[in-house]
């Protein structure tokens, strides 16, 4: 080869291994989504609460109502999104190559998976902790007496992490007993392979109502251990669609500050006497447009699944038959974490 066809051959070299550096799909991601007019939206294999799954097909959560939230605010129809559900081990894999758009599945926010794993969370959807599930035949009633035993945990969680930790502040010892899913975990519980089966709240309460004999034979235990900040996830390289997903949930959130409900925002938008309103007015001029989505976007977000609180109370709330309390969910003002920054 002459030293011409060398050089060629090299540049050649060097664009592929630059094409193949780059993740799946990066870079105009809401564009794709507009041209095959669908959402994929990555979501849990089945958590009440969160994504699950009815007889009938119909996907129903709170991670679900926000997949709606960002499909009426990008497609202009809540009802374009399709559902992909994903176990713990290959979501993240799922996100990077393309085959979701957004990630929206019970996912811990954490430095490593930012940095190592290259995607970007977007804010906290839901603040959960990580508990303990025992069987009452076990007679555990508190964490001490897991002092030394074997603990089921799902692969690629943070919950073995905080196990670790724990314990080793503690002086205690466990067996970690790494689980594929939910329901494996639950099994090894029930046949005595495990003591304790860790994980969020939701997650334990799904797992004991489904169970063989029912939720009656099991508890949780009081202890919470940690503190999981979960959150919507996408990848790197596509700022713009990184804003869409961000704002989307923070305008949940700025709804229930606000005032607005799911039957009564367009009167109090389209109402010339309301002050607030010019702000979320606003949004649909500039904004909209440096956005790339259609104007009236967050009225169509919250006429689709209503605001935050009303997300969260009917999947996760006393409109709910998980019946567990907002807690740090709540608004700022109300005693939470729960807070969005202003739109100008």
């Amino acid at each position: 080869m002459n030293r011409l066809g060398r050089v060629v051959a090299s540049i050649w070299s060097i664009g592929v291994v630059l094409f193949l550096s780059v993740p799946a799909q990066a870079g105009d991601t809401l564009a794709r989504i507009k041209g095959r007019k669908i959402l994929k939206c990555g979501v849990s294999d089945g958590i009440l609460g969160l994504s699950m799954k009815d007889q009938n097909g119909r996907w129903s959560g709170m991670d679900v109502d926000f997949c709606r939230a960002l499909g009426a605010a990008t497609l202009g129809d809540p009802e374009k999104v399709s559902y992909v559900p994903l176990t713990a081990a290959a979501r993240f894999s799922a996100l990077k190559a393309g085959e979701v758009d957004v990630l929206a599945r019970n996912t811990t926010w954490t430095l490593e998976r930012e940095a190592v794993l290259e995607v970007l969370f977007t804010g906290i959807l839901y603040h959960d902790g990580q508990g303990f599930l025992v069987s009452k035949s076990s007679g555990v009633k508190e964490l001490a007496q897991l002092n030394g035993a074997p603990i089921c945990v799902v692969k690629g969680t943070t919950h073995e992490g905080n196990l670790t930790q724990l314990f080793g502040n503690k002086g205690w010892d466990f067996r970690p007993v790494p689980m594929e899913s939910p329901a494996k975990a639950m099994e090894a519980l029930h046949e005595g392979r495990c003591k304790a089966f860790t994980s969020e709240r939701p997650q334990l309460i799904t797992v004991s109502l489904n169970a063989a004999g029912g939720p009656d034979p099991y508890s949780i235990l009081p202890e919470q251990i940690s503190t999981e900040p979960m959150g919507p996830v996408v990848r790197w390289g596509d700022d713009q669609w990184l804003t869409v997903v961000r704002w989307v949930l923070f305008t949940l959130i700025r709804a229930e500050e606000e005032g607005y409900t799911q039957t009564n925002v367009r009167s109090l938008l389209e109402s010339q006497a309301n002050f607030r309103a010019r702000s979320w007015k606003e949004m649909d001029g500039l904004i909209a447009k440096s956005l790339g989505i259609a104007p009236g976007w967050g009225l169509r977000i919250v006429e689709s699944v209503g605001n935050y609180g009303e997300i969260f109370e009917r999947n996760l709330g006393e409109r709910s038959s998980l019946k567990l309390e907002r807690g740090l969910n709540k608004l700022w003002k109300d005693g939470g974490l729960m807070v969005a920054p202003p739109y100008r």
